[in-house]
């Protein structure tokens, strides 16, 4: 006797788990931190959040994140500093830089960082998309 196995008998194939990785997100804005801090924990990422360049600055001294989220504008200072001390301590670290208004300077530098440029307002799925 034949017995045939119906696609509800064959077990699930498993999928790998998402790679969860350690990120860094800096912004002076306390509402951005909180929401891009939600959409990348949400992901299945651990998240540090900064809203102090000086903070995320001393962090980066002895910390090696896998992804840093930077905006541009942190109070006096420049979130791409951030990003520039992490390529050069780690140069497979992914960087993804965000501002308020478009630069094409701004794009052309963090470009040869190889980090990200988005635009905000972001959208939760391009953010996210970066991240993969």
């Amino acid at each position: 006797m034949t017995t045939m196995t119906t696609p509800a008998d064959t077990p699930p194939v498993p999928q790998p788990a998402p790679s969860r990785k350690s990120v860094m997100v800096v912004d002076d804005d306390a509402s951005m931190l909180r929401l891009i801090s939600t959409w990348v924990t949400g992901a299945g990422h651990d998240v540090v959040s900064f809203s102090d360049f000086a903070e995320a600055k001393s962090y980066l001294a002895t910390a090696r994140p896998d992804v840093i989220i930077a905006d541009v504008r942190l109070g006096p200072f420049n979130g791409l500093q951030l990003v520039i001390q992490a390529t050069l301590e780690r140069p497979d670290v992914t960087a993804i830089v965000l501002t308020g208004f478009y630069d094409p300077v701004l794009s052309a530098e963090v470009s040869k960082l190889g980090a990200s440029y988005l635009v905000k307002p972001i959208r939760a799925e391009a953010l996210l998309e970066k991240l993969r």
